[in-house]
């Protein structure tokens, strides 16, 4: 099953957001997802809204755009500080990054 599928399946909208606490500033997730990430001039990675402007509030979250998921789960994934937290908007539960919940279907 592949990521779209996983997140339209449920028709569960998600969200992203970065502990900047953990962040290494290696920029990876800018890389994989620019329209979502940003490095600061502080060297961290915050998520932007639709408006490309940086949220720069501890905890504070984006929507995952659908066609940008993918790219989205791989900074999650690849991220060295383990920093990037994807969950799902209704119930708040962590699908993707360091705190996830493991299913049968995230697998």
């Amino acid at each position: 099953m592949t990521v779209q599928q996983e997140a339209t399946g449920g028709g569960e909208a998600l969200e992203v957001w970065i502990d900047q606490d953990l962040c290494t500033g290696d920029g990876i997730c800018a890389q994989y997802a620019p329209e979502v990430f940003e490095l600061d001039i502080d060297g961290l990675a915050y998520v932007k809204d639709g408006e490309d402007e940086l949220l720069q509030a501890r905890g504070a979250t984006t929507p995952v755009p659908l066609p940008l998921l993918t790219d989205v789960v791989d900074s999650a994934r690849e991220c060295p500080g383990e920093c990037i937290h994807v969950r799902r908007v209704s119930d708040r539960v962590e699908v993707y990054g360091p705190d996830a919940v493991e299913t049968a279907d995230a697998r």
